[in-house]
């Protein structure tokens, strides 16, 4: 290869590099070889630094109770080393997995068509937005709800930077989206209207009439949501959405520190053939069995790239088969018991806090299992949360540290799981009565 180029040595071709002060002038400092087990001691060590505690975290990361039996049957050979199925006549069961989660999905979200999942919740929120454009023709805009959760805004603004394509915010009220600027902001050009419920505040979002507003202007709406919570609110289906998004970490799936997770995606029918990624159909062989195979390709390694929806080149197969098992395993029946305990936990706990003088939930909207707590000054959230750290407790998510603005530097987001006990939340409520 050198000699087709020109170059006569690997120095050579590497000679700009070295010239612009690029490249490493010394031998790297690498230790030598160790043993398995020193490896293991180091491992060992940097595991004890881990602090474990009581978790009210959420913010997009939640603590849900998950059955032993999911990690072991996800964890089976035959799932974990497989690998994309190409070949339906030996992937049948990847196939097959992969098909009921998207039927698992297409049923709490109520729409017609889900794909075989993609990489988390904000990424789909990205390809979201490309549906819309690539659906509707000469549009380069898409207007995002204020109330989404931070890094799917993040994702959508920088999938947009470069390429000409438009992203507003609509503006926030009282912790929810202000519906009554959104008639303005639609025109001509704007693909799609993107909103949350729960939102980043934990509160549940009121969509009467949008839907209606934003196909009045030809524009698709979409919606992420927790996906345990529509075991109890509206579905997207119901709110009349085109598109809906979200992140199916909550169905059986650690926080893991932050990943990874699985973004879902379904749509209405007539969108079906823009959806991105892999979708997984059933059908029947020459002998009448019923089979499993890849179906309505739109991604650029099966069609001409111009044409393609989308060029996402994976999905979280392993992460959604987890969902599946965990969410096959409970059942209707448990989807809704953990969903209730969530709602009557974190609202236990939050109207504790009112009690105690604090600013809890001060929106007007409800709130599902996730909930703000503001705070007169820096001084006194930090002394909350050092002295709930202290006591074994993680308290909440500073908003602050998600969002990187300063109106939020003095919320912090609690979230109740159905994990969290009698018990525990009375210790949180006892710890903030102290930190008063």
């Amino acid at each position: 290869m050198l000699d087709a180029i020109g170059i006569g040595s690997l120095d050579e071709l590497f000679d700009d590099v070295r010239q612009a002060g690029c490249l490493l002038d010394r031998p790297l400092d690498i230790d030598k070889g160790r043993s398995e087990e020193q490896v293991l001691d180091v491992l060992r060590n940097l595991a004890g630094l881990n602090v474990r505690g009581i978790s009210f975290l959420g913010a997009g990361s939640y603590d849900h109770a998950i059955p032993s039996a999911v990690r072991m049957l996800a964890s089976l050979p035959s799932f974990v080393t497989a690998y994309t199925p190409y070949q339906p006549e030996i992937s049948q069961g990847v196939l097959q997995a992969i098909f009921e989660y998207q039927s698992m999905i297409c049923e709490l979200t109520g729409m017609d068509v889900s794909n075989a999942s993609l990489y988390d919740g904000a990424s789909a929120a990205a390809e979201a937005a490309a549906l819309a454009i690539a659906e509707k023709r000469k549009s380069n805009k898409v207007i995002l709800s204020a109330t989404m959760h931070p890094f799917a805004i993040d994702c959508v603004k920088t999938w947009a930077l470069g390429t000409g394509r438009e992203v507003v915010i609509l503006p926030e009220k009282d912790g929810v989206s202000d519906f009554s600027m959104l008639g303005y902001m639609l025109d001509e050009g704007t693909a799609a209207f993107i909103a949350q419920s729960p939102n980043r505040y934990g509160y549940l979002e009121d969509f009467t009439g949008v839907a209606d507003k934003v196909h009045q202007n030809k524009s698709l709406f979409v919606i992420s949501s927790d996906p345990l919570s529509l075991a109890m609110q509206k579905s997207q289906a119901e709110w009349g959405a085109d598109v809906a998004i979200g992140d199916t970490q909550v169905l059986g799936i650690p926080m893991g520190f932050g990943g990874p997770y699985c973004g879902y995606m379904a749509v209405t029918k007539p969108l079906m053939r823009k959806i991105p990624g892999r979708i997984v159909g059933q059908t029947v062989d020459t002998e009448g069995r019923r089979v499993y195979v890849l179906t309505l390709q739109a991604r650029e390694q099966h069609i001409k790239r111009e044409r393609a929806t989308s060029n996402i080149c994976s999905n979280e197969a392993l992460c959604c088969l987890v969902s599946v098992i965990h969410t096959s395993l409970l059942g209707w029946a448990g989807l809704k018991e953990a969903s209730n305990q969530s709602y009557c936990k974190a609202h236990y706990l939050c109207d504790g806090l009112r009690k105690l003088g604090y600013e809890a939930a001060p929106g007007f909207a409800p709130f599902w299992c996730e909930f703000p707590v503001l705070f007169e000054s820096d001084a006194d959230l930090e002394r909350f949360v050092s002295k709930m750290k202290a006591e074994g407790i993680f308290s909440g998510v500073r908003l602050s540290r998600l969002t990187r603005n300063d109106k939020d530097a003095l919320t912090l987001l609690v979230a109740v799981t159905e994990r969290r006990t009698r018990e525990q939340l009375d210790r949180y409520l006892e710890i903030s009565k102290e930190a008063r």
